[in-house]
């Protein structure tokens, strides 16, 4: 791609994004990026086919960076229990440090499995969760375990939390809340104790 082709590429992803930022993502349309910008509709159609489009680029990144987030957080933790609180409290930091990023990524919910088989990003994000999860089922001989289960059921759990604490709190969160906090304790017990 040459560098004229690179630098509008570039302008209509930053135009795109000073539009979800001012107005939020349901607001983007490809028209009125075009307007913004000062080109024709079928200049931005040469780069982006839709809004649809756009908005994947935008979850695309945005997973890449959790994805960097949650690997950093646990990258120097050697105990895995320890590790699901890390990726929590990352997660948590994550979608109040990204709001915008966080609610195209889960705009309609927690991706479902087709989906994030089809995008490399989101896998490594799955990936993140289930190698953590899989250690502590492994350290504790816990086989019996369905990890997928329990894969599905701990994001469950950090995505329902922040979507609460983000549809009822207009402030910023610094911190992730108690009940995180809690419910995270539980899941590890869920991990850890075998059944009789």
């Amino acid at each position: 791609m040459s560098n004229h082709h690179e630098n509008l590429k570039n302008q209509i992803v930053c135009q795109s994004w000073m539009i979800i930022q001012e107005e939020g993502w349901q607001a983007l349309s490809i028209r009125k990026i075009a307007t913004a910008i000062g080109y024709s509709l079928p200049v931005v159609y040469k780069y982006f086919s839709s809004k649809d489009d756009l908005i994947e680029h935008f979850s695309k990144e945005g997973f890449l960076k959790l994805t960097e987030d949650l690997k950093n957080s646990i990258a120097e933790e050697h105990d895995s229990k320890q590790q699901l609180n890390l990726l929590a409290e990352s997660y948590w930091n994550f979608a109040f440090n990204h709001r915008k990023h966080y609610e195209i990524m889960f705009g309609l919910g927690i991706p479902t499995c087709e989906k994030i088989n089809s995008h490399v990003e989101m896998q490594d994000t799955c990936l993140v969760f289930e190698n953590t999860i899989q250690q502590v089922i492994a350290q504790h001989q816990n086989t019996n375990l369905d990890v997928h289960l329990k894969l599905k059921t701990f994001w469950s759990i950090l995505h329902g939390l922040v979507a609460i604490e983000l549809l009822t709190n207009s402030e910023e969160s610094a911190s992730p809340s108690l009940i995180l906090k809690d419910a995270i304790e539980g899941f590890i017990l869920s991990l850890t104790n075998k059944k009789a």
